[in-house]
């Protein structure tokens, strides 16, 4: 007799597994099954260099999650089950060649000092910006946390044009069709303050000159600015072992190590799952897939032509290189000793720079240089390493899942086997030039290529950590697809979630909660 669940959830990823914990506490019995053998998807914590050293696999910025609106509604029960966060009151900075540097704390005043050593007339600029916040956020996040249907958006225009007039209105709008270098060139005057807010639109794949991604930079700026940084209490994982500890004590059932063949379906009506060991699972009123778009007409058999057409058509980010770094000491940065005090540190040098690299990831070439954006948690949280040691979590941005070629003319390989010591060499000698003297602190390293991202969680295809672009056609109605921003698809029953499923990437759990409140 098939084992039967009022939802069965595919993968463990953390949109999965906040749609369980919330259908749970409104009475589903849930089932969620995670083909890795640990849950967490990309959001996970482990010792992949030395014993003792605990390494954020790839989401290292919580900041989303203990932000978002499912946080609010069940922070409490997960705080129970051991989620505890480390607040970063200094959240992010820039590396330059030329020995200067900017970044943003939490200080006001040191904020604006570290600007206006580059430029007053920006740091009068960031004052304003800072001022104005408080007034733009509300539209800003209503907007981001809307459920994606024409109802909601039309609430949000009336309240705009009601608090905004039509002149403000507008101006809102141009902000966010706006690529990034368009808002940063006609608001910051110096290079450096641009890249220093212009690196945030590469972790959500907007290149400098990406219409729509103007947003981006400004939020991650003003955020920082207010509030900080939030990370994982002894890692990232503190969120998902809560997630999975919390579901579990409901009764719901969290299997990890275990795939999913098939979705079961007839008569136009998900009824269930089968597993890849044969076992039968029967769902009473919901399938949900956290899985990439190309993956569900694999799961299903088909659906219709035109929707299995979209998920297939898809398109992904350019993939990402992680290197775990064990360390003997914090680097020993050339702009200065500042520097140490900072969660991450973007060496994104210009905004040229940064489209050349977007530019050449997206061709299949290995970038000539690769965007570094190098975490520093045990700064703020030292239980991650030993005494006295530290972690170095090394995202490379951009690395093309499939090698074309390398734009620098060094690397012959063009498989990721023989490819990925030669390309983290070369981050590595980047991140040397800023910080002299990092190789020889390194006690484990650990590379992993945009391959092993995706043999590790098959969403993150070609090592895309944002489960597929955020350009303006893949986004807001168009994620993943006009008429299903909500996650339906033609199959009754059957719902997608996950970072493909407005509101798309990042920590929030946006799209799951979304789903398991319109379900529950």
């Amino acid at each position: 007799m098939a084992r039967q669940f009022d939802a069965v959830l595919i993968g463990a990823g953390h949109n999965t597994l906040a749609a369980a914990l919330h259908l749970s506490a409104n009475g589903w019995r849930v089932g969620v099954f995670e083909q890795a053998t640990v849950a967490g998807g990309a959001v996970k914590t482990g010792e992949y260099t030395l014993p003792g050293f605990r390494h954020d696999w790839a989401a290292m910025n919580l900041s989303l999650f203990a932000g978002s609106a499912f946080f609010k509604a069940y922070g409490a029960e997960l705080g129970q089950h051991g989620c505890a966060f480390v607040p970063v009151n200094r959240p992010f900075s820039s590396s330059f060649l030329d020995g200067s540097w900017v970044g943003v704390s939490t200080d006001m005043a040191e904020t604006t000092a570290a600007i206006r050593a580059l430029s007053p007339r920006d740091a009068a600029t960031w004052e304003t910006l800072v001022s104005r916040f408080g007034a733009e956020a509300p539209h800003l996040f209503g907007l981001l946390g809307a459920p994606m249907n024409f109802r909601a958006l039309a609430y949000f225009m009336f309240k705009t044009l009601r608090a905004k007039g039509v002149g403000g209105t507008l101006d809102l709008g141009r902000f966010l069709l706006s690529s990034p270098r368009a808002w940063l060139e006609e608001t910051f005057e110096h290079p450096h303050v641009r890249a220093l807010l212009g690196a945030w639109g590469m972790h959500l794949d907007f290149a400098p000159d990406v219409a729509g991604g103007a947003m981006f930079p400004y939020l991650e700026g003003m955020a920082g600015q207010a509030f900080g940084m939030v990370i994982g209490q002894g890692g990232a994982d503190t969120v998902t072992r809560s997630l999975v500890a919390a579901i579990t004590a409901r009764g719901g059932v969290v299997e990890t190590g275990v795939s999913v063949a098939r979705i079961i379906h007839s008569g136009g009506r998900a009824t269930g799952v089968e597993l890849a060991d044969g076992r039968k699972i029967d769902a009473t009123r919901a399938v949900i897939a956290g899985v990439a778009p190309r993956a569900l007409p694999r799961l299903t058999g088909g659906t219709t032509p035109a929707f299995d057409t979209a998920m297939g058509n898809f398109r992904h980010a350019p993939g990402t290189m992680m290197i775990h770094l064990a360390l003997d000491g914090l680097p020993d940065w050339r702009a200065g000793a500042a520097l140490q005090s900072h969660a991450y540190v973007h060496i994104a040098p210009s905004l040229d720079q940064m489209a050349r690299t977007y530019a050449q990831a997206q061709a299949g070439m290995l970038p000539d240089e690769p965007i570094l954006v190098v975490g520093q948690p045990t700064v703020f949280d030292p239980s991650r390493a030993p005494e006295g040691k530290h972690v170095l979590w090394v995202q490379v941005r951009m690395a093309p899942g499939t090698i074309a070629g390398d734009a620098k003319g060094e690397i012959t390989a063009t498989d990721w086997a023989q490819a990925a010591e030669p390309f983290a060499n070369r981050a590595l000698a980047i991140l040397e030039a800023h910080a002299p003297g990092t190789r020889a602190k390194i006690l484990g390293q650990r590379i992993v290529t945009p391959l092993e991202l995706e043999a590790d969680n098959p969403n993150l295809i070609g090592g895309d950590q944002v489960c597929g672009s955020h350009h303006l056609s893949q986004h807001f109605l168009f994620r993943p697809l006009r008429g299903h921003a909500d996650g339906s698809t033609p199959i009754q029953n059957l719902h997608l979630t996950g970072a493909a499923v407005w509101p798309g990437a990042g920590t929030g759990a946006g799209s799951g909660f979304l789903l398991a409140q319109k379900l529950a």
